[in-house]
């Protein structure tokens, strides 16, 4: 018994000393299998997925936080201008006078309330003294036609500030954790009123015709002379004259020529939202730009030279298209209150478009939009 006793603890020792140098030689086998540069498997670089898992966020649009916005702001557009053109090869219609109706430049002779009886009317007055010759007895009216310019009239006129309306709605997707940044995209539509207006005189050379009436030897009353409607007073023959064409005349043209327009402005682009502090954020974005220039080209002149003094005054209608690119940068300062979600804002945008083009007749426009500078105020609300 002692000494199977015996034997069998000396069998379990050599076991358990087999073992423990087999366990150390797979363990040596082992370390010099191993590459020396290799990793634990814990201590792999993450994947792109993985890694764009742990820096951004998707944000879902039925989600906790607020993915959506919409502001309304009033916007000031500056650095706005535009350049005003005649030509000098243009024989441009004066349509202040109405010698067909007796009403000229420098007089009328209209019907009285008689009725111009017995041919007579003494609904009629002039200007000049230089009108009545004496020793022909005559009275003579005259009405100008048409202007052209002596050289081509070219202005370029800068525009005073004008005031609009901008509405933007924007979306953002993703959330960029390592820097608290919102990254979406804007959709933004702008109207904006534009004024420019040209009161640069021009030199001009004046065609007109002249009317003659025999004064039938009546007692003319000295210049300038305005009878009345009622039929008293000198008479003077009612039957209308006969135009016969008289010499070009140099003369001025004075008045405004005005560009009154609507700029509608449609924008879309990528949008970042920087979260400065809790209630204070940045936001920028950028893209294309399109837009659409619509209204009227209007002229109110004056003409004026040797016995004319005449107002011409009409519109034509203007529309063009432009496009270019927009930069924008806003201050938000958000505001919570009662589950509400708004915010207020300002902000500045650089908008570089091409020029809008109008013309007829001779007489041109172009508004210039490349150095379009916007600020803007306003509140939004975040959904």
């Amino acid at each position: 018994m002692n000494q199977g006793g015996g034997t069998n603890l000396l069998a379990w020792g050599v076991v358990c000393c087999l073992a423990g140098v087999t366990t150390e030689s797979m363990a040596q086998t082992n370390a010099v299998a191993a590459p020396s540069g290799a990793k634990p498997e814990s201590s792999k670089a993450p994947s792109a997925r993985e890694e764009f898992s742990q820096n951004f966020v998707v944000l879902a649009p039925q989600g906790e936080d607020w993915t959506s916005h919409f502001h309304i702001g009033a916007f000031a557009g500056l650095n706005i201008g535009a350049n005003f053109h005649e030509s000098a090869n243009t024989l441009f219609g004066i349509a202040g006078n109405n010698p067909k109706k007796g009403i000229y430049d420098d007089g009328y002779v209209l019907e009285d309330q008689t009725g111009n009886a017995g041919g007579y009317t003494g609904y009629w007055g002039y200007d000049n003294a230089s009108q009545y010759n004496v020793a022909a007895q005559t009275l003579t009216f005259h009405a100008a036609n048409s202007f052209s310019l002596s050289s081509p009239g070219n202005a370029n006129v800068n525009g005073d500030p004008s005031v609009g309306v901008d509405l933007t709605y924007g979306r953002d997707y993703l959330y960029y954790k390592p820097a608290h940044i919102r990254i979406g995209w804007e959709l933004g539509f702008d109207m904006l009123p534009i004024n420019i207006t040209d009161n640069e005189p021009l030199s001009a050379n004046i065609t007109q015709s002249m009317y003659t009436y025999n004064t039938g030897g009546i007692v003319v009353p000295g210049a300038p002379y305005q009878g009345g409607p009622s039929g008293q007073g000198p008479l003077l023959p009612g039957t209308l004259a006969t135009g016969v064409a008289g010499q070009p005349t140099s003369g001025m043209v004075t008045g405004t020529r005005s560009l009154n327009l609507d700029l509608f402005t449609l924008r879309l682009g990528p949008s970042f939202f920087w979260d400065i502090s809790e209630n204070l954020g940045l936001s920028v974005s950028a893209g294309p730009v399109i837009g659409c220039a619509a209204g009227n080209y209007d002229y109110n002149e004056n003409i004026t030279g040797l016995n004319i003094n005449s107002h011409n005054q009409g519109s034509f209608g203007a529309l063009d298209m432009t496009y270019g690119g927009y930069v924008n940068a806003m201050l938000k300062y958000h505001i919570v209150d009662n589950g509400r979600n708004a915010y207020l804002f300002i902000g500045a945008q650089y908008t570089p478009m091409t020029a809008a083009h109008f013309s007829s007749g001779g007489r041109s426009a172009q508004l210039n939009l490349d150095g379009q500078v916007d600020f803007t105020a306003g509140m939004g609300w975040l959904f």
